[in-house]
């Protein structure tokens, strides 16, 4: 009794797991007929994009909502920008500022300035002659003691401070005659360059200050209302990209030599509607793979992922939908 028992638990255990072989190899469409046709099942694989702004910010217009289609380029979101736009004047009246600079520097001494450095030398030159005829009256005067030796100390000094001042004088009248040394104008043209690229940055910000969709699509999800304050990168919108829609199936080790990429595809769901498309991409890894390939019979259990891109209009074609590839394909080679 025993014995029967347990010949009858085997025999359902089997049948379940034929059973189940079965349904595995259905669910993923291992399978091809004599015409050469291979019958895949899969899912569609729509791609998903969270829009964010690069700035951070407070949010001033919302223009779009659920359900809203969007294209690529269109603005979907904008910050308040007076706050960037504030950043870019600032940063335009500095690149004025230093661009002035620069030109004083390149363009050298204005004749006018020339001009009154040889005044001011002109200047210093008579005040040293007068000094030195007094110098020389006092000490003439003190030799005959006439004049305390005083007085030609002071004169003295006095002569001595006119020749200081004199060439003093001169050395301004050579600077202003050479002009602005030529590392004095490489620095000041650095400084322009850091201020255009500040300018460059501030005009960035403010751009930035407007959410485009970088593809065409349908927003999902409006995450954020105006008025809110978002972090650089913080999600605003989640969009589900339209193109391109993508099948994600899987194709038995046997038929792997049957398929190659670009091969024609036509795509079924279940309600009748068809697609075409093509064989985007085969994996080069298998998947489901025993962890040791012992036997020719699990060889054949190993399967491949394929991409298959769907062309034309994808109208109907929704993320996760389950759908029927049919690949028409020559014998192995």
């Amino acid at each position: 009794m025993s014995l029967f028992s347990d010949r009858r638990v085997l025999g359902i255990g089997l049948a379940i797991l034929a059973l189940g072989l079965a349904t595995w190899g259905g669910l993923f469409g291992f399978q091809s007929d004599d015409s050469g046709v291979i019958v895949l099942q899969g899912n569609v694989d729509v791609r998903q994009v969270n829009l964010g702004f690069k700035v951070a910010g407070r949010i001033a217009d919302m223009k779009v909502d659920e359900g809203d289609r969007v294209d690529a380029g269109k603005i979907v979101a904008s910050l308040d920008k007076s706050y960037f736009a504030d950043e870019v004047r600032l940063a335009r009246a500095r690149v004025a500022a230093q661009t002035a600079i620069v030109t004083r520097l390149e363009n050298g001494t204005r004749p006018e300035e020339i001009a009154q450095a040889r005044a001011v030398v002109a200047e210093r030159e008579a005040t040293v002659a007068l000094a030195e005829a007094t110098l020389n009256r006092q000490q003439d005067l003190a030799g005959r003691g006439v004049s305390p030796h005083q007085r030609h100390d002071e004169a003295t000094a006095a002569s001595e401070q006119a020749r200081a001042a004199l060439k003093s004088a001169q050395e301004t009248l050579k600077l202003a005659e050479i002009g602005p040394r030529r590392e004095d104008i490489d620095a000041a043209k650095a400084q322009q360059e850091a201020e255009n690229a500040a300018l460059a940055q501030a005009e960035r910000r403010l751009a930035d200050a407007d959410l485009s969709a970088p593809n065409e699509g349908v927003v999902l999800t409006r995450v954020r209302e105006p008025g809110a304050i978002v972090g650089a990168g913080e999600t605003v919108y989640a969009v589900s990209i339209t193109s391109p829609v993508w099948v994600r199936t899987y194709v038995a080790e046997p038929d792997l030599g049957r398929i190659l990429p670009g091969m024609s595809v036509e795509v079924q769901t279940d309600g009748g509607k068809i697609y075409r498309g093509q064989i985007g991409f085969i994996s080069p890894v298998a998947e489901f793979t025993p962890k040791s390939v012992e036997t020719k019979e699990l060889r054949t259990s190993l399967v491949y992922r394929l991409r298959i891109v769907v062309e034309g209009d994808t109208a109907g074609l929704l993320q996760g939908m389950p759908v029927t590839a049919l690949v028409k394909s020559g014998k192995e080679s």
